[in-house]
């Protein structure tokens, strides 16, 4: 068969240019020659040819590219044609000129003229004639020319219907499904093979051999495609003669083995994962809270999770204080249930018993956004808090937090915890999720309730009697109302009093940040009862589909809509078991009721004036919407038919059984009463007015029966009941044999199809992307050749699908009923898909070999993508249920979501599942699934389903397998539309199944001795068979072939061939008491050979294929078999000749017998004597075996536990792998020497070629006990050989090593010694780092430090210098800050990368559309990009930082710190030693999967295992020194007991898991070796979840005795016994004997004093001897010069060194040293040396599997005590802190603001004071004395504090140890950073003082002071980052102004005075010498402060203040009156004295 394409003219082509074509058929394109320099017309005239070996489909598609040609440039697209080949399938020949289309899909001018020709051939596939691959088609065939519209008409796909005309004006051609082969080929593959393509069979399968299957998403799995080059080149024929050398065993099983695996393995998941608990730890970290608002406050921090709250110790008046406190929240709930938990953190001021204090802020998050973090958490981020009783107050503070989510099996890397600079930039890292702007704004959240339908009775009938008696009138009994949850909070609607069909009207607003950080608002209907509400149903709206946050995004919107719940069954009981199921827990089994809702959001303007100011939940009425406003109500048909009923469980099998579907309650036989009445209802409102009694007599119609206007109908929704018949033992069927029978309901919704269409068009292209991937993921397991090409055809299909979906949707613009989200949706699904396309189209272009798997990563992110989009948020139809009823009862049940089986005349717009035969596994509901239970198939269902428009329902039966006639329900004869109630089969074909059960591995442990009995039992249609049990094992080789003969089918053949019936495996453990055991289920699909088919490559025989074995959600192993199915009558002798062809093809040696019967037996007969009537496998599908020998290294057995509680004495292990085996020697005294005598045994074995398919090898280790009896001890399962097969040294590489000269190993020898460990620390990052470092540090070496000195000369650098300063903790901490810094470089290396990823795809996406218009939405991602791109340059920038700032550090040596155990990174140190647990006793099961796994292990075997092919070359063993005992183990040091001395170091553990009530723990170390206990207890530090321990313990041991070192954190308790809070387990043993030389770290530096000092007993000179010597390796040689030569390596280094009193000497020591730095460059014997080093290892608690329960950092160090004993262990005690004082004068403040108004003047003034104290001590805080009455602010102190502290110079922390409460035992010690908080107050005398301002500053950096008040400003507090800092433990002594700020009401910062003040910090013996006073005392006093009178009080000097009061303002007023008064007093004593003076005068006296 050929398909044959003439391209003969294009033209109406613009410009001029060269022109070139790309022809595509399944996925093989072609490329034309290049048609130069032409304008108008290209003519190509050019013939292609596709040899194809299976039909052409008429959904199949040609496709035409057209291209402007360029040499330099990628050539540029014109336009494109695709093509239908229906026509051409059917006429064989045809002419065709078109338009092209562009990338948009519209038509260009271009117009294409080319020649298509079909030529089927009725000959079998696999003989060609060479001739007729040649032969030039002949056109005198008759030519029909048509128009393309014939051609696009549609395509009826078997069913009969045409979909209609389809709009022709963008004349695009139906894209069909079309089928890609599996091995795409590279276009730029040479043009020769081309030619070559189609000699001999293989190149046939390697071009198109592709198979058309109806249903595209279960599609064939194209047999083989022939990879391997080597194939091609030869043109190969089976019988030709082969030549073995030529042909790789890869490809042949490449021939047979099918790539994709869609077809054969169907992926059916039984039990349901939701819902299940289980457990989760949350951990939250509050370090510090900054720029709290407010004023002097008293904070405390709770931290919130659903009801658990926690609260922090309180801080006392301090706006910044720092905690550092740890809570951990442990929860046993199922994942929906725990990620819709909000998570909340509040700041509370002043909190105490008896107040609950006020609130300053919140901070909300639900649990789901962490979780959905990388590593599943935040670290160090700042939670921005805000006020909900507050809008318009913005932000009121940060608090800095740590918050991580772990559930079982997750672990959390934390980030190493180094010392903390506390520079951090807050804005920069806030805690919000990737992609969340900072600035979050108020919003307000309105959920709208409308009303609701079809509620569930909620009480029983006797209820219902009752209330009938007393009220005496029946009605509704529910009274429902509306609850929604969101963010934490709770607002109801209004009670509908007895309604099942209530309407509410009113909305919920709900006041939240936004975007919010809580995804989901949960709506539930709830009963309002007396006694408790009980949810009716529970709907969950995920915010993120119904928005989008992109630049063309949209708010929150959705609905009005109507949204489905489901819940419990309906039939109402007091108690329900199902009740979790309408609380949303899990999957609903039942339709409980519909609610139309609809959410809206609007961002608040927080200044506008009306604003409601509080986040209170409000509910308000809204207006009614009208009927049509969801969509016009149609009236819709579901049609189904029950083909097979298989696989009914036992128990209910002797019952009768029936089905029932229903589709909301339509169908449902307990309440469809309400049915009819609403359908009636629905329709009177439509328009026609229906008397009172139609309806009443609808209400009386029996309930599973409707009656319709026209009486045409009546819904039939249950099956016949019918008595089950036996299967097997444990399952019985239904005799549904000839006749079929149907159901079909009638139900009326809104039509909203087009929602659903669109789901299905996306869920069809993910199908496609993810059946393409998990063949990407196939070949690359199966290591097949060419995944990239694959990939690249998945790609390619992915943007053609895309480009698919815009054109499709773009038609459904207008259609009644569309919400605002369903305008928005489509928009931004068209923008998705259309950058989609793009992306893949680019990345396609970047798909190479090497990239494959991160290529394959970020389109794992497409198929999410597409899921997600698929999700339709707004649901119209609801789901389908199944269900099986047994007496009435309802057993079991499926759910068939209503969009698989939605009808559409559009192809792609049809569900997956219409129209065609699914099988359905009935499943138990609710909790009843979980577990054992949940594992059985409840039933298994063949069955069809339709459903559509009522309208459209004539094809509805156009799926089923054809040859049936249809049985209508008698009455209704005359009537032709009814649906029949059953379908009688007269066509059935007989087949003949043959399932090939060649072997299982890794099977479950079935019984108590940690082994199983396997069989497997095969079910297949009502057939069941079973294989043999084979005992005691968990990897069975059954190697058995089970035959069903007569299986009868029923329907068409093609539909049998291509979508076979399932075959379910299910394996058991048999028991000899008692049932056989479930050990797990696997499903296959047969291959199927039909009558007229050939039985011979690529399709037969069968390939063996491993199957994966589930038992409930996880998985139990694998099955190897393969299955096929021939129709009967089939030729057995071609079938034996194909076997062995292919079986002789593998293997050339074997010579075939006469008449090609000689290897295979007879397949009907008895085979041998000794297996009886067993069939094994036949040979050409067994795997092909070779010769192969195994060697077993045995070295010992350790931890053995008791058996039956006897003690194992005397143990053995025996070994066997396909049947063979070898025994260990016998160990005679298990006690005093666990190890075994004979070290190396072997066994030859035959094993599969392919290494995929080797057996597993067992493990057996039994005890000998007396009397001959053998008691198992436990067993272990190699199940993959390959990390064990020997693979010889490549000879030339081999010579190469010998041969090549000296290699100069690269260390620059001027290395100055002291810079070694630049390069060594370095090695785990980046190279660009290490040359950085270098370099600097060469050029500058000199030049740098003395210049800095200049520069900064002030500053003393005393540590560069001072060796005697530096200790072990020195080294330490450089180390983890060099960690850090490794970190941050990786990180903004990888952003780069990203960002360049990132760029390179924009670029490409660009000149993809460099010829078209602008597209709409090209870039959703931008937004998001940029803020990526921001925070990427950040890292960037940090990192670089890093980098610059990096010289400046003083030099001290580091060692390496890890922050995972060293195993991980030494592969468990099993470079030649491994380690096999031994199990014994039954698994556990899911939940309790692994923690039972570890109760299994009774011990461990310790050995290894060398597999190898015979022949082995003789050059092995012709090596020096080999010895032949030991086999491939040569040079293994020997097992005898030997004595050691383990030191271990404990420096300190982190995140310990609260132990106390309190949140604290009291840890102390205790070290368990062999029957040695080391308890540190006394020593135990109080109340610290961060303890340093800082010890080491010396214990001596003999290996292999003692060899498990076990450490562990417990927690001291006064009383009572202490709990142990963590422990982790070391093998020294394994370290001991390793390689990689684990029991002393080689530091990066030999020194023979101070801090560095070389602690391994042996010196590297020593070191490096031993290892040249074990490796056989010449050297070393020590050369002048400093060079050294090992092997053929030259190292150069460093000779000489300085003893304690600074001499120098000569020594080799640096240069071996520099040799073990790099001995993993050594040839063959070369492996990384372990480095001085730190490891952190988890710590892990029995009762709590799986969760860390915090780390430990430590290392060990082991020493032969046969040796030199090593010198005293390293001191790591923890420094001890340093005792300072500080000393603060305040001498003057100015501008301080003045807060009083004076009595008699109403002046302003401030009665000045200062306090201060150090952070964490504010008990110790120190008041000035008060300077009254300052008029100006200027404040005279000349006063002194004091504060004495103790301070760890590393951490940078101040130290303190106090009593937490009264009631503590003992003292905690807190770590603290140290900083001084000055504060200025307004001292009052009654009331309480006034705060005016602070400032605070952190010690170790703070701004400089000022030198004049002037020069004092806000900026110093603003600026804080730009400005230069100091340190005062540097300066020792500073002086200056510094400003004191507050926040004003509108929190701004504002400068509310200034202070003078000088700090000076003294060591303890400094201050000792020179004490001072405190305020102005003796010693050293400070002199009085010269203050203006004023200041001075009136009760100490009352008349020098009236005096100063009164005179300084009223002395003019005071002189004035004065002078009034004498001159009063003149006139008061001239008037008095007048008169007396007048009668003188007059008297004349």
């Amino acid at each position: 068969m050929a398909l044959v394409v003439r391209l003969n003219t294009i033209t109406c082509l613009r410009g001029k240019a060269d022109r070139i074509a790309k022809v595509t058929f399944r996925g093989l394109p072609f490329y034309s020659r290049v048609v130069e320099n032409c304008e108008e017309e290209a003519r190509f005239d050019e013939m292609f040819r596709w040899p194809i070996g299976s039909k052409v489909d008429g959904n199949e598609i040609l496709e035409i590219q057209v291209f402007n040609y360029s040499k330099m440039f990628t050539n540029r697209l014109i336009g494109t044609f695709r093509m239908v080949l229906q026509k051409v399938v059917e006429e064989g020949h045809l002419q065709v000129s078109d338009t092209l289309i562009d990338d948009n899909n519209t038509a260009i001018q271009t117009t294409i003229s080319i020649e298509i020709r079909y030529q089927t051939m009725d000959m079998s596939v696999t003989v060609w004639s060479d001739g007729e691959f040649l032969d030039v088609p002949d056109d005198s065939d008759g030519i029909f020319q048509f128009e393309t519209d014939s051609l696009l008409s549609g395509n009826s796909q078997s069913s009969g219907v045409s979909p209609g005309r389809r709009s022709l004006q963008n004349s695009i051609p139906t894209f069909r499904n079309t089928r890609r082969d599996k091995s795409k080929k590279d276009p730029k593959e040479d043009q020769a093979r081309k030619k070559k393509a189609g000699k001999g069979v293989f190149s046939a399968m390697k071009l198109g051999k592709t198979r058309i299957s109806k249903d595209d998403h279960k599609r064939a799995d194209d047999a083989a495609i022939l990879e391997t080059e080597d194939l091609d080149r030869k043109a190969m024929r089976l019988g030709g003669v082969i030549d073995p050398d030529t042909i790789s065993l890869a490809s042949v099983t490449a021939v047979t083995t099918n790539v994709s695996n869609k077809r054969s393995k169907p992926d059916i998941k039984m039990e349901p994962s939701s819902g299940r608990p289980v457990d989760y730890q949350i951990s939250v970290t509050v370090i510090e809270a900054r720029q709290l608002v407010g004023l002097n406050m008293d904070p405390v921090v709770c931290v919130e999770i659903g009801d658990d709250k926690k609260y922090t110790s309180m801080k006392e008046s301090t706006n910044c204080p720092y905690y550092n406190e740890y809570f951990v929240f442990d929860f046993h709930v199922s994942p929906d249930v725990m990620f819709d938990k909000i998570l909340k953190i509040s700041v509370i001021h002043s909190k105490n018993l008896l107040r609950s204090g006020t609130l300053v802020g919140t901070f909300k998050m639900d649990v789901g956004t962490v979780y959905s973090q990388p590593e599943h958490q935040f670290y160090h981020k700042w939670a921005m808090l805000s006020d909900p009783e507050d809008l318009t107050t913005g932000c009121k503070g940060y608090v800095k937090c740590d918050v991580a989510v772990v559930g079982k099996g997750d672990n959390i890397k934390t980030p190493h915890k180094a010392s903390e600079t506390d520079e951090d930039d807050i804005e920069g890292n806030l805690l919000l999720p990737e992609g969340v702007p900072s600035e979050r704004q108020w919003a307000r959240f309105y959920v709208k309730i409308y009303r609701a339908e079809g509620l569930p009775k909620m009480n029983t009938s006797i209820m219902a009697n009752v209330k009938k008696a007393f009220i005496g009138e029946n009605r509704d009994l529910v009274d429902p109302y509306v609850q929604v949850q969101f963010s934490g909070q709770k607002g109801k609607t209004s009670v509908q009093k007895s309604s099942y069909e209530p309407t509410w009207n009113e909305q919920i607003i709900f006041t939240e940040m936004f975007p919010p950080l809580c995804k989901r608002i949960k709506v539930q209907i709830r009963d309002s009862d007396k006694v408790n509400d009980v949810a009716i149903g529970t709907h969950f709206i995920d915010l993120r589909k119904i928005a989008n946050d992109g630049d063309k995004g949209f708010l929150p919107t959705m609905g009005p809509a109507w949204v489905n719940m489901y819940g419990s069954t309906r039939n109402y009981t007091l108690m329900d078991e199902h009740q979790d199921l309408n609380e949303g827990l899990g999957e609903g089994v039942s339709f409980r009721a519909r609610l139309l809702i609809g959410v809206a959001v609007e961002i608040l303007d927080t200044t506008s004036p009306e604003i409601m100011s509080s986040t209170e939940v409000q509910t308000d009425p809204v207006s009614n919407i009208s009927e049509s406003a969801t969509g016009k109500v149609d009236e819709f048909f579901l049609f189904g038919s029950f083909l097979e009923a298989t696989m009914i469980d036992r128990k209910i099998g002797d019952k009768p059984i029936s089905f029932e579907v229903t589709i909301g309650n339509y169908g449902n036989q307990i309440d469809g009463v309400s049915k009819p009445a609403a359908a009636g209802k629905r329709k009177r409102r439509e328009g026609g007015a229906e008397s009172d009694e139609e309806e009443l007599e609808l209400i009386q119609h029996s309930s599973d029966e409707e009656t319709d206007d026209s009486a045409d109908l009546v819904s039939v929704s249950c099956t016949p009941v019918m008595k089950p018949v036996i299967t097997d033992r444990n399952y019985f069927h239904l005799p549904y044999f000839e006749k079929k029978p149907c159901i079909y309901i009638k139900s009326w919704w809104q039509d909203q199809r087009r929602r659903l269409y669109n789901s299905n068009i996306m869920d069809k292209i993910a199908d496609k992307l993810e059946e393409g991937l998990n063949d990407v993921q196939e070949i690359i397991k199966t290591e097949k050749a060419y995944p990239e090409r694959r990939l690249r055809g998945v790609l390619e299909e992915l943007s053609t699908g895309c480009s698919r979906y815009i054109t499709l949707a773009n038609k459904d613009q207008s259609q009644a009923g569309r919400t605002k989200l369903d305008r928005e949706r489509l928009k931004s699904c068209m923008r998705e898909m259309e950058s989609m396309s793009q992306q893949a189209k680019s990345i396609r272009s970047q798909v190479k070999r090497n990239t494959v798997r991160d290529k394959l990563k970020m389109v794992l992110n497409f198929l999410q993508r597409l899921r997600f989009l698929a999700e339709e948020p707004q649901h119209s139809i609801p789901d389908i249920f199944v269900w099986m009823m047994s007496n009435n009862k309802r057993v079991a049940y499926a759910r068939v979501p209503s969009k698989d089986i939605l009808y559409s005349i559009v192809d792609e717009e049809t569900g997956k599942d219409c129209a065609k035969v699914k099988t359905l596994f009935l499943r138990l509901p609710g909790k009843k699934g979980f577990g054992p239970a949940g594992w059985t198939v409840q039933a298994k269902l063949e069955m069809y389903l339709w459903l559509g428009l009522n309208k459209q329902r004539k094809d509805f039966l156009s799926g089923l397998p054809s040859g049936f006639e249809e049985n209508k329900a008698a009455k209704d004869t005359g009537l032709q539309s009814v649906p029949p109630i059953s379908l009688v089969y007269s066509m059935k074909q007989v087949f003949q199944l043959r399932a090939h059960m060649y072997q299982a591995r890794s099977l479950f442990a079935a019984d108590t001795s940690g082994l199983s009995d396997p069989f497997a039992r095969v079910f297949f249609s009502t057939y069941s068979q079973v294989t043999e049990v084979l005992n005691e094992t968990l990897c069975p080789t059954w190697d058995q072939l089970l035959v069903f003969d007569n299986v009868e089918l029923y329907g068409e053949v093609s539909e049998l061939r291509d979508d076979p019936p399932i075959i379910v495996i299910e394996i058991y453990d048999q028991d000899t008491v008692g049932k056989a055991d479930f050990i797990g289920r696997t499903f296959a699909k047969p291959l199927t050979k039909m009558i007229d088919e050939h039985y011979g490559p690529p399709r037969f025989p069968p390939q063996l294929e491993y199957y994966q074995i589930y038992r409930g959600n996880c998985t139990a192993g694998e099955l190897l078999a393969a299955f096929e199915l021939l129709q009967v009558p089939y030729d057995d002798e071609e079938i034996r000749r194909a076997l062995i062809a292919v079986h002789s093809f593998a293997v050339p040696q074997i010579k075939v017998g006469p008449a090609g019967k000689g290897s295979l037996p007879a397949i009907d007969g008895p085979t041998d004597s000794d297996r009886g009537p067993i069939l094994p496998v036949p040979l050409g599908i067994r795997p092909i075996l070779s010769r192969y020998r195994i060697e077993v290294l045995f070295w010992g057995l350790r931890d053995l536990k008791r058996v039956n509680l006897a003690q194992v004495d005397r143990p053995r292990v025996d070994i066997e792998c396909a049947g063979k085996g070898v025994q260990s020697s016998l160990i005679q005294n298990y006690k005093k020497n666990p190890n075994f005598s004979t070290l190396v045994k072997w066994f030859e074995v035959d094993l599969p070629e392919n290494e995929l398919l080797h057996p597993p090898l067992n493990i057996r280790v039994v005890d000998c006990r007396a009397f001959g009896r053998y008691t198992l001890v436990g067993s272990h399962a190699v199940t993959s050989l390959r990390k064990f097969l020997y693979a010889p040294v490549d000879k030339n590489n081999a010579r190469s090593w010998g041969h090549t000269g000296d290699i100069m190993v690269n260390m620059d020898p001027e290395l100055n010694v002291k810079k070694m460990d630049t390069v060594v620390r370095l090695d785990a990052t980046s190279d660009a780092v290490v040359k950085i470092d270098v370099n600097e540090d060469e050029k500058d070496k000199d030049g740098k430090k003395k210049k800095k000195k200049k520069k900064k000369g002030e500053e003393p650098e005393e540590e560069e210098l001072d060796e005697s300063m530096l200790d072990w903790w020195s080294k330490y901490f450089a180390s983890i800050e060099t960690l850090m810094e490794a970190l941050r470089a990786q990180e903004a290396a990888q952003a780069e990368a990203d960002e360049r990823e990132d760029l390179e795809i924009a670029a490409e996406g660009a000149e993809l559309k460099a010829d078209d218009s602008p597209v709409k939405g090209t870039k959703p991602k931008d937004k998001a990009r940029d803020k990526a791109k921001s925070s990427k340059d950040k890292k960037k920038s940090q990192a670089g930082e890093g980098q610059d700032r990096r010289p400046t550090k003083p030099r001290v040596d580091e060692l390496l710190a890890y922050s995972k155990e060293l195993e991980g990174e030494f592969n468990n140190f099993e470079d030649w030693l491994h380690t096999f647990s031994l199990y014994r006793g039954k698994a556990g099961d899911d939940d309790e999967h692994h923690l039972a796994d570890d109760d299994r292990i009774v011990g461990r075997f310790k050995g290894s295992v060398c597999l190898y092919k015979l022949p082995l070359s003789e050059e092995f063993s012709r090596e020096a020194g080999f010895d032949p005992n030991m086999g491939m183990f040569q040079n293994i040091p020997h097992n005898d007991p030997i004595n050691v001395l383990v030191r271990v170091y404990v420096v300190r553990a982190t995140d310990l898991h609260p132990a106390d009530i309190n949140g604290k723990a009291d840890p102390y170390v205790v070290i368990k070796l062999g029957k040695t206990e080391l308890k540190d207890k006394e020593n135990y530090i109080s109340k610290q979840l961060n303890p340093v321990f800082g010890k080491s313990f010396d214990i001596e041991a003999t290996f292999p005795m003692e060899s498990m070192l076990t450490v562990s954190v417990y927690d001291w308790d006064l009383v009572g016994t202490d709990d142990l809070i963590g422990e982790t387990k070391i093998d020294l043993e394994n370290r001991y004997y390793s390689k990689h030389r684990a029991t002393c770290g080689i530091p990066a530096y030999y020194s023979v004093h101070g801090y560095n000092i070389w602690r391994d007993p042996q010196k590297p000179t020593q070191i490096l001897a031993k290892l040249c010597k074990d490796g056989k390796l010449d050297g070393p040689h020590y050369g002048p010069g400093g060079r050294v030569k090992v092997a053929n390596r030259i190292f150069s280094g460093a000779t000489e060194i300085e003893d304690e009193n600074g001499l120098k000497k000569q020594t080799e020591e640096h240069l071996a040293l520099t040799v073990l730095k790099q001995w993993e460059e050594m040839p063959k014997v070369g492996c990384k040396l372990i480095p001085e080093h730190v490891e952190t290892r988890p710590l892990l608690n029995p009762d709590k599997p799986g969760i860390e329960q915090g780390s430990l950092e430590m290392w060990v160090d082991m020493f032969p005590m046969d040796m030199t004993a090593p010198g005293p262990a390293i001191d790591i005690s923890p420094r001890k802190p340093k005792r300072y004082e500080l000393r603060v004068i305040i001498w003057n403040t100015d501008e301080v603001i003045l807060e009083d108004d004076d009595y008699f003047t109403g002046e302003k003034s401030s009665d000045i004071f200062v306090r201060g104290w150090l952070k964490g001590q504010q008990e110790d805080k120190q008041d000035t004395d008060v300077h009254y009455h300052s008029l100006t602010g200027e404040g005279n102190f000349n006063w002194r504090f004091v504060y004495p502290f103790d301070y760890l110079m590393a951490e940078e922390k101040i130290v303190m140890s106090k009593k937490e409460s009264m009631f503590s035992w003992d003292e905690t010690e807190y770590k603290i950073p140290a900083r001084l908080t000055m504060q200025v107050w307004d001292a009052d005398h009654f009331s309480a003082d006034d705060f005016l301002g602070a400032i605070e500053l952190d010690l170790n950096r703070f701004t400089r002071g000022a030198k004049t008040a002037k020069q004092c400003s806000l900026n110093m507090v603003l600026n804080e980052q730009e400005l230069p800092t100091i340190s005062i433990f540097k300066q020792k002594r500073v002086k200056g102004w510094w400003p004191f700020v507050a926040r004003d009401e509108n929190d701004e910062l504002t400068l509310t005075g200034k202070v003078e003040a000088e700090l000076h910090l003294m060591t303890a013996e400094e201050a000792e010498k020179s004490p001072v006073g405190l305020g102005r005392n003796e010693p050293d006093p400070l002199e009085k402060p010269n203050r203006p009178d004023t200041s001075l009080m009136w009760f100490i000097n009352p008349l020098k203040s009236i005096r100063y009061f009164i005179w300084h303002n009223y002395r003019w007023l005071i002189l004035k009156a004065l002078g009034m008064l004498l001159l009063l007093l003149l006139l008061g004593l001239f008037l008095y004295s007048i008169p007396g003076y007048l009668v003188k005068k007059m008297l004349g006296a």
